[in-house]
């Protein structure tokens, strides 16, 4: 099993920044990729960064290039977000998901982030 936190969400005005971050624990070794998604009110879920463990290679969704950038702290086994000149559509609940080589999915209980002046 593998157990996720998230931290970092709240209130940012339009053109502000906020980090996410994610704490991992558990069967860390088990995983083959991380990444963050969102839900927006009324909307599915959706992926806007994955990370690769070994190697290191990441995918960026359309949405998250240019203003999101991920990042791994190894010793702290951390996730990180960070959202810079944020806009009202990227208003959403934001999860951190963890999968393995076998396709098992954990995902954190979600962070709110409101973007709105």
């Amino acid at each position: 099993q593998v157990q996720l936190v998230e931290f970092g969400g709240g209130l940012v005005q339009p053109g502000g920044s906020l980090r996410l971050s994610c704490a991992a624990s558990g069967d860390i070794f088990k995983i083959n990729t991380m990444g963050w998604f969102r839900q927006a009110p009324e909307k599915e879920r959706k992926a806007l960064v994955a990370t690769f463990t070994s190697g290191g290679r990441t995918n960026y969704a359309d949405s998250a290039k240019g203003r999101f950038t991920i990042s791994r702290d190894n010793a702290k086994n951390t996730l990180y977000l960070q959202m810079n000149n944020l806009k009202p559509e990227d208003t959403a609940v934001y999860y951190c998901n963890a999968a393995t080589a076998s396709f098992d999915n954990y995902w954190g209980q979600g962070t709110q982030v409101t973007v709105s002046s």
